[in-house]
């Protein structure tokens, strides 16, 4: 029984036909979105030989998110999320049909591509936070943090075996057979989606315009719970990202082979993928919040003892180590916030954890390209994971509803709080001040 617990526990996949079929499809789609991104890099070098152009890539599937990720977020606390789900996955397949076509046809411009690109990501403004909240509809609350592992096996999966794919089907079907089978990846999400029952977003559903906009930032700033989970992910993030510094780590420190490099990010996937599959270890724990801090701080200690390692195969176990705890982090983070968001707010807490998600490490890998531009590899990997650390200590040390929350006990002082569209209706109902006092830290 000892073993069987601390592998990845399956029970959503059994008790929830819903869950399983929109698991099946979202695994498959992101699959195929991996294989996108590999494919749309491979054209506009193809088309461009500028590196420029192929960072271009990225900026074009960012800025949409953080332009209209909380707007869009607050849609989705607007109306049936299911039915948000189909229409914006089905736009994402359109856009991958699309490029299939210009694939097809070629001499489309690159500018075009990504600009094709960049609405396939607004769409995915819409789609990341309707998916968000099928978790705590689908499952009963002990089993939502093995229903979020499940989702990061599946995206480490992606991750693993996407670019591999990708390259293949580049090589034997070209750029338009790369972005078809995308498009049919994502006919298997809608499939899923499409067995959901209707989701409405309860009796509070959000004020239209910047008014829900500005509700939604109101829940974050003052749930002190959420507040520092966000900010324990920025911490991980923006302080410490080391893939920029991969290259020029690889050639400080391991010789430069271009075998080595390939070897850093898949040790990251890899770590990932082993702590998904013993997530039971860490899923079934009662205290989300400290393991959450736990695996937040091993991945800043990971990074900066990889960032001191000499030894290629050490170092490489180092980055494993960090690679599951940032699995660690997320699942015990995604699992913390919903249990701490009303379903009402779901959409745009959704929104503001994919703009983390995606701000996040890109402003890291910035960062620390600048910094070891004026440094070293070196000394920007080690700070930043030693910055990590020092964040996530300070994070816990002041939101003590972090280290304090169980899993066993209901968050009523956060539920209080988490309606700002109509605070009166809040205002003739009793809550315990003990607990309230307990949950918002």
């Amino acid at each position: 029984m000892g073993v069987r617990r601390a592998l990845l526990d399956v029970r959503p996949l059994r008790s929830s036909a819903p869950f399983r079929r929109l698991w099946v499809g979202q695994a498959l789609s992101g699959l195929g979105s991996q294989m996108t991104r590999v494919a749309v890099l491979f054209q506009i070098w193809q088309m461009t030989h500028s590196t420029a152009w192929t960072g271009a890539v990225g900026l074009a599937g960012a800025v949409p998110l953080l332009v209209l990720g909380l707007f869009a977020g607050s849609v989705v606390d607007r109306v049936d999320r299911r039915t948000c789900y189909l229409v914006t996955t089905g736009g994402q397949a359109v856009c991958s049909l699309l490029l299939a076509v210009q694939g097809l046809l070629g001499h489309f411009p690159a500018g075009g591509v990504l600009l094709l690109v960049a609405v396939q990501s607004c769409f995915g403004a819409g789609s990341g936070p309707a998916a968000r909240t099928f978790v705590p509809r689908l499952l009963p609350e002990d089993q939502r943090a093995a229903g979020l592992a499940l989702r990061r096996i599946a995206f480490q999966g992606a991750m693993l075996t996407g670019p591999a794919l990708g390259g293949l089907l580049l090589d034997g079907l070209g750029v338009s057979g790369c972005y078809l089978v995308d498009a049919l990846t994502f006919t298997a999400a809608l499939h899923g989606a499409r067995g959901l029952p209707p989701m409405r977003p309860g009796d509070e559903p959000a004020r239209p315009g910047l008014r829900g906009v500005r509700d939604g930032l109101t829940f974050l700033v003052r749930t002190p719970v959420v507040r520092g989970a966000l900010l324990t992910d920025l911490a991980t993030t923006v302080l410490s990202m080391p893939i920029s510094l991969f290259p020029l780590i690889n050639a400080e420190r391991f010789g430069g082979g271009p075998g080595t490099l390939g070897l850093f990010l898949t040790a990251l996937a890899a770590g990932g993928l082993v702590a998904s599959v013993l997530s039971g270890t860490f899923t079934r724990r009662s205290r989300p919040g400290l393991v959450m801090l736990g695996g937040s701080a091993a991945w800043g200690g990971a990074l900066a003892l990889f960032g001191l390692s000499s030894h290629p195969w050490v170092g490489l176990g180092f980055l494993v180590l960090a690679g599951a705890a940032d699995t660690v982090s997320v699942v015990s983070r995604n699992a913390l916030v919903q249990r701490h968001t009303p379903d009402a707010l779901l959409g745009r807490v959704g929104a503001a954890e994919q703009i983390v998600g995606q701000a996040g490490p890109d402003l890291g890998n910035v960062r620390g390209g600048l910094l070891a531009d004026a440094t070293s590899g070196v000394t920007a990997l080690v700070s930043g994971g030693l910055l990590c650390l020092g964040a996530v200590a300070l994070v816990g040390a002041m939101t003590p509803g972090l280290r304090a929350y169980s899993a066993d006990s209901l968050c009523l002082g956060d539920a209080a709080v988490a309606a700002p569209e109509n605070p009166q209706k809040n205002s003739g109902k009793g809550v315990d001040p003990a607990v309230s006092r307990s949950t918002q830290g």
